[in-house]
């Protein structure tokens, strides 16, 4: 009985545990929902900004098919917190009929000990079976034996108002299970029925815009010439930014070989002068001796001492040849490619309170029927707002795109940032801009909502700007 009542212990202890995990698990769903939630009714404020300012078009068609997207995660997540609801009543369940089984053992075996100790109950009985022990010992483990006894029928009837108290809990938990998976179906039939509503609005737009003459595929045919003019003007630019860097190396690699060139041909002609000085120096020395000797050696020289003449040190002068110091980039490249990379994930929006209208890649329309790449990230802000740059740089370009809709590029050493549609520009070519600072306005785009594209490069090749941009 002792091992019985640790295996309901132990039991006990892995349901609870299974219930906690199974309830970090619907945290996660709910958490994850409220994000999915709060993106939706940030693409309805879209909607309706777009609705207040234009009639359906295109962008009404992408915000419905992004709003469609997120309604489909919401739908997965609700069926997904439906199944853990599923496992969790089916393991209730399973626990429940254990628990039934567990107290029909329990109580038959405290059944069989009542009738055991209703035939036994008289004092006559009890001193029998002391008394008939061989020896004292042996008594004495018969009284331990019978209060040994009385303890096990208390455990057992412990066991079973125990056992009793954890069936009425799962029986608890069961209920509870119960009435939140009935509200999670009704959150299924309302999240259906939503995005049903939505789909069926999403094929009313495109038939509308076939019957006012503007065809869904010339307009996205458009918005594809559009992104392929920016995006051409964007690799345009880097391509000529990255020539005019390479250009400024070869020549600054140029500038310093010529002036290493100049300064070897100045210490060979230094060399020269100096070894014809010493062979100079060395003839006047020798004709200076011989002259000596032939005095010496002259007859009837009267007897004088004649001062040595002490020969002037010609001390060779050494000559150093400067060499150049390395020309320096104006803009510390290294630098700032470590420094930005140290920011991924955390660089400001250009923007302030930002809602991404199209994401970066592909992109459906008209319930996933049609499917375009946005090489950008698309922004949806208030015309006018103020457009920032995300890190510091410098501007190489400043590109008009068509009716007053410029393209400004910022150079971040290896890495650049692309801000399309703006309008009044207010800064120059070749300055040099902080974080945050304004670079111009937000324009409209071709269906009149105000919108930015904002891209990411490492020279020439295209990187995702969102997964850089703070949550």
């Amino acid at each position: 009985m002792i091992m019985m009542r640790v295996f309901i212990l132990i039991f006990s202890f892995l349901i609870f545990s299974d219930s906690s995990f199974a309830q970090k698990t619907k945290q996660e769903l709910e958490k994850e929902r409220a994000q999915l939630k709060k993106e939706s009714d940030e693409y309805q404020k879209i909607l309706e900004k777009n609705k207040a300012v234009t009639k359906e078009n295109l962008t009404t068609l992408i915000i419905l098919g992004n709003k469609a997207n997120v309604q489909e995660r919401v739908l997965n997540n609700v069926t997904q917190d439906l199944n853990l609801l599923d496992n969790n009543i089916y393991g209730i369940q399973r626990d429940i009929n254990k628990y039934d089984r567990l107290l029909d053992t329990l109580r038959q075996e405290y059944a069989k000990s009542m009738v055991y100790a209703y035939k036994n109950r008289g004092n006559y009985e009890f001193l029998n079976f002391i008394f008939s022990a061989d020896n004292f010992n042996d008594a004495v483990k018969r009284i331990a034996y019978l209060k040994s006894y009385r303890t096990f029928r208390e455990m057992q009837g412990q066991n079973i108002l125990r056992t009793q108290e954890l069936r009425v809990k799962r029986l608890q938990d069961l209920g509870v299970t119960r009435i939140t998976k009935s509200k999670s179906l009704e959150v299924q039939k309302a999240e259906v029925k939503q995005l049903e509503d939505q789909k069926l609005q999403q094929d009313k737009i495109v038939e509308n815009l076939k019957k006012q003459g503007k065809d869904i595929n010339a307009r996205l045919a458009e918005k594809e010439r559009q992104i392929a003019k920016v995006n051409g003007l964007i690799k345009k630019a880097i391509a000529k930014a990255l020539k005019e860097a390479n250009d400024k190396r070869i020549a600054e690699e140029k500038e310093a070989k010529r002036l290493r060139d100049i300064a070897a041909k100045e210490a060979a002609r230094q060399a020269k002068i100096l070894e014809a000085e010493k062979i100079k120096q060395a003839a006047l020395d020798a004709k200076k001796a011989a002259s000596i000797a032939a005095n010496n050696n002259k007859p009837n020289n009267p007897t004088t001492i004649t001062p040595a003449v002490k020969t002037p040190v010609v001390t060779p002068v050494k000559v150093i040849a400067k060499t150049p110091e390395p020309v320096i980039i104006s803009s510390p490249t290294s630098i700032l490619n470590a420094s930005f990379e140290r920011n991924k994930g955390s660089l400001p929006w250009p923007v302030d309170n930002p809602s991404v209208l199209i994401h970066y890649g592909k992109y459906t329309l008209n319930s996933g029927k049609t499917v375009g790449v946005n090489p950008f990230v698309t922004i949806a802000a208030n015309v006018g707002n103020t457009v920032k740059t995300v890190f510091d740089g410098r501007v190489v370009t400043i590109e008009e795109i068509d009716n007053d809709r410029f393209l400004v590029i910022i150079q971040h050493g290896k890495y650049y940032t692309s801000y399309s549609n703006i309008n009044g520009v207010v800064v120059k070519m070749n300055q040099e801009v902080k974080t945050g600072q304004a670079l111009g306005k937000v324009a409209t785009n071709i269906d009149g909502i105000g919108t930015i594209d904002l891209s990411l490069a490492k020279e020439m090749t295209e990187i995702n700007p969102e997964t850089w941009l703070r949550r």
